[in-house]
C-alpha cells in the first residue's frame, strides 16, 4: 500500500465461487489508479487500496458493476428545517458529496429533504448526520436510527430474499416436472398416459420457465464471467443444463432420436439454486460471532441537558454529554465516570466474567453492562472511536485478509473451470466417438456422451475450494473476539498455531504491572524518606512505566506535596533523568548508575537482600551523589503459573525476557514455572534474543505489554500484546489479549491450532471431493442431478465444518 493511497472495504452482492473472487480482484487491479484488491468470500467483502487523487469511490463501484456484481449501499432520508436556500442546498450537496463514503446527494429545497446514498462499511447514519450539522444545518433529535450495519445487513437479506423467491419459483415448476417424469419412466403412469405425445410438450413447458427465469442469472454471469476473463460456477451450470436442455428440445422437434432430459436441466437448476440459498444462509453463521458484537451497543441514551434527563439515539451523543446508566442497563458509548458507584460486566470486551468495580475517575467502555448501582458518566469516545467499534474494526479487517495456507486453493481456483470444461469436453468425445454403446444399453451414443459430460460440468465445485479458508478465518476470528483474543489478520492466526517457542515479557504480562513501593532506605542524612519519596515521585511524572507509577502512588499515599518538574528524559532501558528546583535527580538501574558515574557499591549487600524476595531495586542519586534505594514488588498475574503450566502442555518451550536484575527475574520466573530466562535487557537485546531464537529455526511468538517490547513484537513471528499495555505494544501486535489475562495466551495457540486443522480439513474435503467425483463423472458413474446435489453438498458440508469453531472453549 502506497503512502498517499486510502484503504476501503466494499461489500459485495452476487458471489457464488471462489472465480467470483479471481473475477472481482482481476477486475479492481486493472483499474488505473489501485493499488490492491483483495476479496473475501465467506464475508462478501472488498479491501481496496487505492489512490484517490488517481480513481474515486465511485469509480471503484462502477468497476465491481461492470464485473458483473453489486455493491450493498445504505441510504439515508433527512429532513433539514431551513433548506430552503437553493444557495445553501447547493453548498450543502457538494460537501456531502464530498465526504467519504457517500455515492449520491440529492438536495430537494422545497421540501427541506436530503438523500443520500452511501457506502454502510466506511460511514454510518450517525457520521452523515454530524456532517450536516457541522455544515450548520439543523437536524430534529431521533430516538432510533439506523446503522451502517443495518443497512448492509438489510442489502444482504434483500439478496438472501432474492434468492429464496428463485427458489420457490423453481421448485414450482421443477417437483411436478420431476415427478412425473420419473413416474413414467418407472411405469408408473397409465399406459394411455405415458404414450402421449403431448406430455413430453407439457415437460418443455414446465423446464423452459426454470431454465430461462430461475436460471437467468447463470447465464448472465456465465457470459460476464467470459467477458472479464474468468470463468466461474455459474458458466458450468449454464453450459451444463444447456446442453441438458437444448438436446431435449432437439429431440422433442424431431431432430435427433432419443429420450428428452427436460427433468435433469429443470432439477440441476433447482438443486444449485436450494444450495446456494442454504449456502447464503450458512455463510452467515461465520459472522455471527462479530454480529452479536455489533448488535451489544445499545440503541438509545439517557443524557442529561440542559439539567434535565432526556432520552435520545446513541448516534446523537456527543463527546462531553453526560450519560446516565442504571442498574441492568448497558453503556452507550465510552466514557469516565464522574459520579456513582457500581460493578460493571466487561466480558464482551475480554471475555472475563468478573464484573469491575467502577467509581467516580474510573473508565467505562460501551456496551458493557452495568451490574448494581447507578452511574453518570462523561462520554469522551462515541461512534467509530469506541473501544467497541475499534475491535469490531479489527476483526472486520481480519476476516478480509487471506490466509498464506489459502494461495494454494487461490491457484486452483483460477484455472478450476477452464479445466472442467475441458474435460467435459474431453469426455463427450470420448463417449460419443471411442466407446460403443453396450447391447441391450438404453441411452443412444450422443444421449450418454451428452448425459456424462454434463454430470462432470455440474459436479465440479470451486465454491468448496474458495471457502475452505475464509469461512474458518471468519468464524475463528469471531469467536477469538467473544473470548477477548483480537486477531488482527489470517497471516497472525495461521502463524500462531505453527509457534513453538512462547517469549514473555515480565512486568505487566506475568505479573500485575501494579508494583507497590515496600522500601525506601536512605543512604545519607540531607534528605528525609518524605523528601526522597516527594522529590522521586515528582521525578516520575513524565514516565508511563509501571514502577513510576508504584512511586506516584506511594506519595499520593502519604498526601506530600510534590516540587515542580522542570525537565523530565527517558532513558529506554535504563531508567530517567529530571530536573527539579535546580536539582539533577536520576532514578534507575545500575546501567544508568554507571553510565552516569554514580556509585552505589557500598549497599551491594543490601541491594541483592531485596533481589532475593522478587522485588525490583531503583537507585536514586541527586546531583551526582547516591541518596536512595527504592524497593518494588510486582506479584505475579493470578494465572500466570496456570497459563505457563498450559503453554508446556500444548508443548512450547518458555522464555522470559526483563529489564529488570537477574535475582528478581530469577524469583519470579520460578513461581511462573519458566524455562529460560535473559534479565537485565535493553529494549535491542530482547530483539536480538528473538533474533537469535529463529536463527535456530524457532517459530516465536513474543508476549508483551510496553513500549520497549515494541520491537520485539514486531520481530517475533507473531507479536501478541496485553490489551492493559500501552498504545503503542498494541499497535505493534497482531494479536491483542484484550482482558491482559496470561491465560489467553495458550487459548490463542489452540484457537488458532483449531482454526488451522478446521482450514486443512476444508481443503482435503475440497480437493478430495473434486479429484475424486469428476473422474467418476467422466467415466460415467454418476447421474447428472445426484451431481449437482453432491456439488451443493460440498459447500455447505465446508461452512458447516468451519462453524464449529463457534463452540470453541
Amino acid at each position: 500500500m502506497a503512502e498517499n493511497d486510502r484503504l476501503v472495504t466494499l461489500p459485495i452482492l452476487g458471489m457464488t465461487c471462489a472465480n467470483c473472487v479471481a473475477a472481482i480482484e482481476k477486475s479492481l487491479d486493472r483499474l488505473d489508479g489501485v493499488s490492491s484488491a483483495q476479496v473475501n468470500l465467506s464475508n462478501e467483502r472488498a479491501s481496496v487500496a487505492y489512490n484517490p487523487s488517481r480513481v474515486d469511490l465511485q469509480g471503484l463501484v462502477r468497476q465491481v458493476k461492470e464485473a458483473g456484481f453489486g455493491v450493498a449501499l445504505g441510504e439515508l432520508n433527512l429532513v433539514i428545517p431551513g433548506l430552503s436556500d437553493p444557495a445553501d442546498a447547493d453548498g450543502l450537496q457538494r460537501r456531502m458529496l464530498t465526504f467519504p463514503g457517500v455515492l449520491q446527494a440529492d438536495v430537494n429545497p422545497a421540501a427541506e429533504k436530503l438523500l443520500l446514498r452511501y457506502v454502510p462499511t466506511i460511514t454510518s447514519p450517525a457520521e452523515l448526520r454530524q456532517e450536516v450539522q457541522k455544515a450548520g444545518f439543523r437536524l430534529p433529535s431521533s430516538v432510533s436510527g439506523e446503522s451502517s450495519e443495518d443497512a448492509e445487513s438489510r442489502a444482504r437479506k434483500a439478496e438472501i430474499e432474492r434468492q429464496k423467491q428463485m427458489l420457490i419459483f423453481a421448485l414450482f415448476f421443477a417437483v411436478p416436472l420431476f415427478l412425473i417424469s420419473m413416474s413414467r419412466d418407472f411405469g408408473l403412469l397409465p399406459e394411455q398416459i405415458a404414450r402421449q405425445s403431448w406430455i413430453d410438450w407439457l415437460f418443455f413447458a414446465l423446464a423452459t420457465p426454470v431454465q430461462f427465469i430461475a436460471g437467468r442469472s447463470y447465464y448472465v454471469n456465465g457470459w460476464k464471467s467470459i467477458r472479464n476473463r474468468s470463468a466461474n460456477m455459474d458458466l458450468l451450470v449454464a453450459l451444463g443444463t444447456s446442453a441438458a436442455y437444448f438436446f431435449s428440445l432437439l429431440v422433442l422437434l424431431g431432430v435427433f432420436p432419443g429420450h428428452a432430459y427436460f427433468e435433469t436441466s429443470a432439477s440441476i437448476i433447482t438443486l444449485v439454486r436450494l444450495g446456494k440459498y442454504l449456502e447464503a444462509n450458512a455463510k452467515g453463521g461465520a459472522g455471527e460471532a462479530i454480529r452479536k458484537l455489533i448488535f451489544l451497543r445499545p440503541k438509545l441514551a439517557t443524557v442529561i441537558r440542559d439539567e434535565v434527563e432526556q432520552q435520545i439515539s446513541v448516534d446523537d451523543v456527543l463527546i462531553g454529554d453526560l450519560i446516565v446508566v442504571r442498574p441492568g442497563e448497558k453503556m452507550p458509548v465510552d466514557g469516565e465516570v464522574v459520579e456513582g458507584n457500581s460493578t460493571v460486566d466487561e466480558s464482551m470486551l475480554t471475555g472475563e466474567s468478573k464484573p469491575v468495580p467502577k467509581e467516580a475517575g474510573a473508565q467505562v467502555y460501551g456496551a458493557t453492562l452495568n451490574r448494581n448501582g447507578r452511574l453518570i458518566y462523561r462520554a469522551t469516545r462515541i461512534g467509530k472511536d469506541t473501544i467497541l467499534a475499534q475491535i469490531i474494526q479489527l476483526v472486520e479487517d481480519a476476516q478480509a485478509s487471506k490466509a498464506p495456507i489459502q494461495q494454494l486453493a487461490d491457484k486452483i481456483s483460477a484455472i478450476f473451470v477452464p479445466l472442467v470444461i475441458a474435460v467435459a469436453l474431453l469426455t463427450f468425445l470420448v463417449w460419443n466417438f471411442l466407446i460403443p454403446a453396450a447391447p441391450g444399453d438404453s441411452l443412444g451414443t450422443l444421449e450418454r456422451a451428452i448425459i456424462h459430460a454434463v454430470a462432470v460440468l455440474v459436479i465440479a465445485c470451486p465454491c468448496a475450494m474458495g471457502l475452505a479458508t475464509p469461512t474458518a478465518v471468519m468464524a475463528g476470528t469471531g469467536r477469538g473476539a467473544q473470548l477477548g483474543i483480537l486477531i488482527k489478520n489470517g497471516e497472525s492466526l495461521e502463524a500462531a498455531g505453527a509457534v513453538d517457542t512462547v517469549v514473555l515479557d515480565k512486568t505487566g504480562t506475568l505479573t500485575k504491572g501494579q508494583p507497590v513501593l515496600t522500601n525506601l532506605i536512605s543512604l545519607g542524612g540531607q534528605y528525609s524518606k518524605s523528601e526522597l519519596l516527594a522529590l522521586a515521585a515528582a521525578a516520575e511524572t513524565g514516565s508511563e512505566h509501571p514502577l513510576a507509577d508504584a512511586i506516584q502512588a506511594a506519595a499520593l499515599e502519604q498526601e506530600l506535596e510534590l516540587p515542580k518538574l522542570d525537565r523530565f528524559k527517558a532513558l529506554t532501558g535504563k531508567g530517567i533523568k529530571a530536573e527539579l528546583g535546580g536539582k539533577e535527580v536520576l532514578i534507575g538501574n545500575q546501567r544508568l548508575m554507571d553510565a552516569e558515574g554514580v556509585g552505589f557499591s557500598s549497599v551491594e549487600a543490601q541491594r541483592r537482600a531485596l533481589e532475593s524476595m522478587a522485588k525490583t531495586v531503583v537507585l536514586m542519586a541527586i546531583d551526582g551523589q547516591a541518596v536512595a534505594i527504592l524497593a518494588i514488588s510486582d506479584a505475579l498475574k493470578e494465572n500466570a503459573s496456570q497459563a505457563v503450566d498450559e503453554l508446556h502442555k500444548l508443548g512450547l518451550k518458555t522464555v522470559m525476557l526483563t529489564g529488570d536484575n537477574q535475582e528478581t527475574a530469577q524469583a519470579i520466573a520460578r513461581s511462573a514455572g519458566i524455562q529460560e530466562l535473559h534479565a537485565s535487557l535493553m529494549p535491542r537485546q530482547k530483539t536480538q534474543i528473538i533474533k537469535d531464537l529463529q536463527a535456530a529455526n524457532h517459530k516465536v511468538a513474543m508476549v508483551g505489554d510496553g513500549i520497549n517490547d515494541a520491537p520485539a513484537l514486531t520481530q517475533a513471528d507473531v507479536g501478541i500484546a496485553i490489551g492493559t499495555g500501552t498504545d503503542v505494544a498494541i499497535a505493534s501486535a497482531p494479536i491483542v489479549l484484550v482482558s491482559g489475562d496470561p491465560a489467553a495466551v495458550p487459548l490463542a495457540v489452540r484457537l488458532s491450532r483449531a482454526t488451522l486443522r478446521i482450514i486443512r480439513q476444508n481443503l482435503f474435503w475440497a480437493f478430495f471431493y473434486n479429484v475424486l467425483l469428476i473422474p467418476a463423472a467422466a467415466a460415467g458413474f454418476l447421474n447428472p442431478i445426484l451431481a449437482a446435489g453432491a456439488m451443493s453438498v460440498s459447500s455447505i458440508f465446508v461452512i458447516s465444518n468451519s462453524l464449529r469453531l463457534r463452540r470453541f472453549k
